[in-house]
């Protein structure tokens, strides 16, 4: 069975980081927002949520395949949660959620205040930013991994060991999906 691994947390955080090692480490298809929205601006499309439709649209498509897929996004309201989870079930897939958080908030600006990107193009926040981000807190039990004083090796060791805490999955639904259920609405914020 497809496993569906997303990864939600706040810039600087340690997510892809996290996100990377794990999918090499489980030879999963890695899907980061970041590049998929750099890649839609580049083509003078608006953004605005757009790449979350993308990345749901092509996490169905592998994990139809049996492919298993990592999802690499800030992942800030219920709603976009959701749809990550509706697409990981509909196609049949194992589901983890993740949260990843850097509890120390030194470590933690440090991070987002040095942090060169390597997605040409792209702009990371500014720590302002990211302390002032619309991340909504979760209305159901995910796997929290705080990455304060933690090598990479050993935050994705533990999201590896929580396969028993996902959600069951279910057999994908006959006929069209509602785009409501699948999380589509007018904007998201990344």
């Amino acid at each position: 069975m497809p496993r569906l691994i997303v990864l939600a947390g706040l810039p600087g955080s340690g997510k892809t980081t996290i996100a990377r090692e794990l999918a090499r480490r489980i030879g999963a298809v890695w899907l980061r927002i970041d590049t998929i929205e750099t890649a839609i601006a580049d083509v003078d499309t608006p953004v605005e949520g757009a790449g979350y439709q993308a990345a749901y649209a092509l996490a169905r498509d592998n994990l139809r395949l049996g492919l298993d897929v990592v999802g690499d996004s800030v992942n800030p309201w219920m709603e976009t949660r959701d749809a990550w989870r509706a697409a990981g079930l509909d196609a049949g897939a194992q589901v983890t959620e993740v949260e990843i958080v850097c509890r120390d908030t030194v470590e933690h600006r440090r991070r987002v205040e040095t942090r060169e990107t390597d997605i040409p193009g792209l702009t990371p926040p500014t720590w302002r930013e990211v302390v002032e981000r619309d991340y909504r807190p979760w209305s159901r039990e995910r796997v929290v991994v705080d990455t304060a004083g933690r090598d990479a090796e050993a935050c994705v060791a533990e999201v590896i060991s929580t396969g028993r805490r996902s959600a069951p999955a279910r057999p994908p639904a006959a006929g069209p999906r509602s785009r409501a259920r699948l999380g589509h609405r007018r904007r998201f914020r990344a």
